[in-house]
């Protein structure tokens, strides 16, 4: 729908800038819904997941969760791990993931 596709006003775009991993996510189209809704969202899973975001081996926009690693000797292992303890924490939090997004 052409509706998704509405800019935002380049003079407006610092009214919906937040902030991801040290960095800033900038929208160009407006969000339809609640507002405020995609921010309060991050916030809480930056919470949710902080510990493990502070370190650097995860990262998370929106309702993406990036997991990486350094080496790539026990890579499989230590993604496994960081996973397992990903999954708890937004269970515990009422959290739910898509099987289907997952790689």
């Amino acid at each position: 729908m052409g509706i998704y596709n509405v800019q935002i006003k380049k003079e407006d775009k610092y009214k919906v800038v937040f902030i991801i991993l040290e960095r800033s996510f900038e929208p160009i189209i407006v969000f339809f819904g609640l507002t405020n809704s995609l921010v309060i969202f991050q916030t809480m899973i930056n919470e949710i997941l902080w510990n493990l975001i502070n370190t650097g081996e995860v990262a998370s926009l929106i309702n993406d969760i990036i997991v990486r690693t350094e080496e790539k000797k026990g890579h499989d292992e230590v993604v496994e791990e960081i996973i397992e303890e990903i999954v708890k924490r937004l269970v515990e939090n009422d959290l739910y993931i898509k099987l289907e997004k997952c790689k």
